[in-house]
């Protein structure tokens, strides 16, 4: 096993289903990035690579030398809490949840098997993205469901996004000068969260069981009555196509009926289509309901925080969730809210809250912990 002592470079990989994004830091030059590359449409048709093995022996050829660790920006480990060395067990684990994390945990799991096979002197991390919401209270984390489901089962709120959230966390304490701190992270892209956090802790968390549900998503259903199944399947709809297309037609998609792509959505809501400017408006009050909750949760808020591609850079978006939350301490300056992609204080002069847009640094964190498990003891 290569010696963990210096752990110089680390390579922080973030998986889907068809996709493959790596970065490879520096942590002697806090998180600089060496090298990276995104990898799209894997073992689809057009694709340059047929499996997740096949992007890994590219990226390894593109490297100067093996990193000195790799660190996976893993989604569901069920009871593992935090961030742990890939093990025989960690991989049987995962299997076992692979089930309500079928875009995730498939691809990691053949992705940590290959990476072992390739380089196996290179130790590797799983960061599950679970492991920030640890904190959430217990009585937040249950569905008033059967005991033995939650206890025997493990059918929780876990919360995901976990890596993008403790960014957020650390990133709002450097930048604003308050104690206690109290923030509502939204992160708004492909796949959607809301965060309460407090001191840096999460308090609650908009995720259920799996990354499928809560604010709904670019394609993904979010909140859904699952008695309205009894009604899809006596329309001559089965099981399968119904959890297809709750996974892969709702959400954005679903509701616009033109994209998955908010960008898509806002342009034909402009030209005066009404499912697009339904899509809009109903993404926008999804948000709102969890910050209203969250602002109950924490007493209150002193930074409102966007954060995801679209939370960087959808300027109607964020002042769609900002309306009318005056009561709350939060005027958004509307001149301000034009800026994108970059990290920004967007609130009013007479705002008693701060706005922010904060882009996320989801590899740094992941990096932190894989560096952290290595040389612990």
């Amino acid at each position: 096993m290569q010696a963990v002592g210096l752990l110089m470079r680390i390579l922080v990989a973030n998986l889907g289903s068809t996709s493959f994004k790596f970065k490879l830091l520096d942590m002697e030059q806090h998180g600089e990035v060496v090298a990276r590359g995104t990898y799209e449409r894997i073992g689809q048709p057009g694709g340059q690579y047929a499996s997740h093995a096949e992007v890994i022996d590219a990226i390894i050829k593109v490297l100067d030398r093996p990193p000195d660790a790799i660190g996976f920006k893993a989604v569901h480990g069920g009871p593992i809490c935090g961030a742990v060395r890939v093990t025989d067990e960690v991989l049987e684990i995962q299997q076992q949840y692979a089930d309500i994390a079928p875009a995730h945990n498939p691809a990691y799991i053949q992705a940590m098997k290959a990476f072992a096979v390739r380089l196996p002197k290179v130790p590797q991390v799983a960061a599950f993205e679970t492991a920030f919401h640890q904190t959430v209270p217990l009585s937040r984390q249950i569905y008033a469901i059967p005991w033995e489901w939650t206890q025997d089962l493990g059918i929780r709120r876990y919360g995901f996004h976990g890596a993008s959230h403790r960014y957020i966390a650390e990133r709002s304490a450097e930048l604003i000068d308050r104690k206690p701190l109290r923030v509502i992270s939204c992160h708004l892209g492909g796949s959607c969260s809301v965060c309460a956090i407090e001191n840096g802790r999460s308090i609650a968390q908009s995720f259920g069981l799996t990354p499928q549900t809560g604010v709904f998503h670019n394609n993904r259903v979010g909140e859904f009555d699952i008695f309205a199944m009894q009604r899809l399947t006596g329309h001559g709809v089965n099981l399968d196509q119904a959890m297809k297309k709750l996974g892969k037609e709702s959400g954005l998609l679903g509701i616009s009926g033109v994209s998955n792509d908010m960008r898509d959505v806002e342009r034909e809501a402009a030209n005066g289509n009404e499912r697009a400017t339904l899509a809009m408006e109903s993404f926008i009050e999804n948000v709102r309901q969890y910050v209203g909750s969250y602002l109950v949760a924490l007493g209150g808020v002193d930074a409102l925080v966007f954060t995801g591609g679209i939370g960087e850079n959808g300027a109607a978006i964020r002042q769609g969730v900002c309306r009318n939350l005056e009561w709350a301490g939060l005027v958004l300056d509307k001149n301000k809210n034009q800026a994108k992609g970059r990290e920004e204080k967007i609130s009013a002069v007479e705002s008693n809250a701060e706005i922010w847009i904060i882009p996320t640094n989801e590899e740094w964190i992941v990096a932190k912990q894989t560096q952290a498990v290595l040389t612990a003891n």
